[in-house]
């Protein structure tokens, strides 16, 4: 495939593999081994010593998951990728394969639930030594990184507060000490931001949202050099078993194949919903990166091209408010997932970081009346007026 084909030409063609049958849509090769001609192939393909590429079951890799990963690639420009099983399962590899007892990390404070439980609880449970900071403070990574810190993890925008973490500067600070930088970028999306170029060693997404886009499978992938991919990632994700299904391989990869016409049609209702929310008198804070008002503004504007799926709000009425605007949605459905085709939104106080102490989500400005909205590709005037009658019942 050239390397000169854009974004939304590589999403439909890129890793693309046809058998025999010379198929239009990618086949699905839903199969647990494979077969030899003789025991000197088998022998010599476990060991890797077959130039061609083969292979010997699918939980260490599978052609039809194999071409979602050379898309994925493709799309983030990295030199290779990993499909896992779920997004989580990505950040757990992405973080597990490449730390031991004894070794140190920095995290961002502001992390979805889950990987809040790994960074703060798991990874101590096994002896890694984990500061944790606020990410979009620069002189806090400084002054926690230290001559053994491993790597340093955050959520390009965070959820669900949308911080926008200054992507090389914390690159440059983990790499002057020799840290890896992983990043979840899947807030941002591939459309709207490349994180290795940013200055990231390592990215995850959970396929689960905007990649497959339509609520249907689960999935995750880890992006990087093939030598962490080949050399840690897989080795470590092979022998745990995180491995994807080919048939939710086959899925994102119809998928992908609108990614961007996706991104941008839910990007463009997003900053116009962002606007609509402003304007009412029941909402005390929008958060969306494409604002002016935004407290990273400046770091979006020079990492994304656009101001992603994404919005959280806050409402003046707190939980009670929260609540009543929740059951006067009509088009809007309420859901933990996102960056569905669908718009969902969630209250992440009761929902998402329910499991955080209330003095933690204060901290993070997890308010009572804070409310998480993805934004889906409905005509954004049917979303606003859904929303403002909503709004409307909330203040009472």
């Amino acid at each position: 495939m050239s390397n000169s084909w854009t974004t939304r030409t590589n999403l439909v063609h890129a890793g693309t593999r046809r058998s025999q049958y010379g198929e239009t849509s990618e086949a699905i090769f839903l199969t647990q081994g494979y077969v030899y001609p003789d025991g000197e192939t088998a022998e010599a393909r476990f060991k890797g010593e077959i130039e061609e590429e083969g292979f010997i079951y699918s939980r260490y890799a599978n052609p039809t998951v194999r071409m979602f990963e050379e898309r994925v690639a493709a799309l983030e420009g990295a030199e290779d990728c990993f499909a896992t099983a779920t997004g989580m399962a990505a950040v757990n590899g992405a973080l597990f394969c490449q730390l031991k007892a004894g070794d140190h990390i920095v995290s961002a404070r502001a992390l979805f639930g889950s990987c809040l439980y790994i960074v703060e609880t798991l990874l101590p449970r096994f002896g890694v030594e984990v500061t944790l900071v606020d990410g979009t403070d620069i002189e806090a990574w400084r002054a926690a990184v230290r001559p053994d810190t491993k790597l340093v993890f955050f959520e390009a925008l965070s959820n669900p507060t949308l911080e926008v973490i200054d992507i090389p500067a914390v690159a440059e600070v983990a790499h002057a000490v020799g840290a890896r930088v992983v990043v979840d970028n899947v807030f941002a999306t591939p459309i709207f931001q490349r994180s290795l170029e940013l200055g990231a060693d390592v990215v995850v997404y959970s396929a689960t949202k905007h990649i497959d886009g339509q609520g249907r499978c689960l999935g995750g992938v880890v992006l990087g050099s093939t030598k962490f991919v080949r050399e840690e990632l897989e080795t470590y994700l092979k022998h745990t078993g995180a491995s994807l299904s080919p048939f939710n391989a086959w899925v994102m990869l119809k998928g992908l194949e609108t990614l961007d016409l996706r991104c941008r049609a839910q990007a463009a209702g997003a900053a116009h919903l962002a606007e609509t929310l402003a304007a009412h008198p029941a909402v005390a804070k929008v958060l969306y990166p494409g604002r002016a008002d935004h407290p990273q503004t400046a770091v979006a504007a020079r990492q994304m091209t656009a101001g992603g799926t994404m919005l959280s709000f806050d409402l003046k009425g707190g939980k009670e408010a929260a609540f009543r605007f929740l059951k006067a949605l009509e088009l809007v459905l309420i859901s933990n997932n996102l960056g569905d085709a669908k718009s969902l939104i969630t209250h992440p106080a009761t929902t998402t970081h329910q499991r955080l102490s209330e003095e933690l989500r204060a901290e993070l400005g997890i308010t009572p009346g804070l409310l998480r909205l993805s934004v889906g590709i409905e005509a954004p005037e049917d979303l606003a007026a859904d929303i403002t009658r909503a709004l409307d019942a909330a203040a009472g």
